[in-house]
């Protein structure tokens, strides 16, 4: 399927579609008018480009949103933060999720999050079980990465009064691995073209883009995932990409057998991205669980 295929997904085709939550401007996609409602979101250094190939195809099913998480394409990053809410936390993107599911009418979703989106959608799982049907787990990081990772206490106040320098290092340190990072997404039979790097490139990069991704590294810390699984009590499909490089399979698998609801889907020949490497197969997956284990 060629890269450069034009539909609704695309951002560089369908403009910039907002919706205003608390003052912050998302940039939020919807299509179709089936059930159930599936809810997107992408990775860390991603966008809703990422859902391109499988965006449309279940929306003729399916009601479909996808929105760009904070810090990562056109949604707004403001800076600084104020107020409580706070977008660049995970407990943020969780009320978040919810907050545009309110406004947009629907009771309840399915989630659908890949890398650091699956631990988004985990955590609002827990956070909001009453507004969640199910989910849809494609190499989530868990037991990993940005789900365990944080600044030790006695650190914190040294790297916030840092933060124009971190802004700084921020910018310079992620333009020099990018396109290295956005390859290792990807198993070799897959890696993406100089084209679609470069959209990525353009989708992040965007405004105070340095800024706040700094913000969202200083908001992280341990979700302690692990020892809440066992509250989630909806049907959930974990994929997990055979050659992930980026969560290795045997965590996923690992929290396939920690959810009491869960079916797992291993692909051969596929790396971190599922819905980008092997979106037939993604497609096929994810209906076929919708169709035997969500109620419309």
């Amino acid at each position: 399927m060629s890269e450069h295929k034009l539909n609704r997904i695309d951002p560089d085709q369908t403009g910039k579609s907002v919706i205003d939550i608390d003052g912050l401007q998302v940039h939020c996609l919807t299509e179709g008018i089936g059930k159930p409602v599936l809810f997107f979101l992408h990775g860390s250094f991603l966008s809703v480009r990422s859902w391109r190939f499988v965006f449309e195809r279940l929306s003729e099913r399916y009601t479909v949103i996808a929105i760009d998480r904070p810090a990562f394409g056109r949604t707004d990053r403001p800076v600084p933060v104020v107020g409580k809410f706070n977008p660049y936390s995970p407990e943020g993107q969780a009320d978040l999720v919810v907050a545009i599911l309110e406004k947009l009418g629907h009771r309840q979703a399915v989630l659908v999050g890949n890398s650091t989106g699956g631990t988004i959608a985990l955590l609002t799982a827990l956070r909001y079980p009453d507004k969640i049907s199910g989910l849809v787990l494609a190499d989530p990081m868990v037991y990993s990465g940005y789900a365990t990772s944080e600044f030790p206490a006695w650190l914190y106040p040294v790297f916030k009064a840092a933060t124009p320098a971190g802004a700084q290092l921020s910018k310079l340190m992620i333009g020099l691995v990018f396109n290295k990072l956005h390859r290792t997404f990807r198993h070799e039979n897959s890696r993406p073209g100089n084209d679609l790097l470069t959209a990525y490139r353009r989708d992040l990069m965007q405004g105070r883009w340095g800024r706040a991704f700094w913000e969202l590294l200083l908001s992280s810390h341990n979700l302690d995932l692990e020892a809440q699984l066992g509250r989630i009590n909806v049907p959930a499909l974990v994929i997990t990409g055979a050659q992930d490089r980026m969560v290795k399979p045997d965590e996923t698998i690992r929290l396939s057998r920690a959810l009491s609801r869960a079916l797992l889907q291993i692909i051969p020949d596929c790396g971190h991205l599922p819905q980008e490497e092997k979106p037939d197969i993604f497609i096929a997956a994810v209906s076929e669980f919708l169709d035997k284990h969500i109620g419309a």
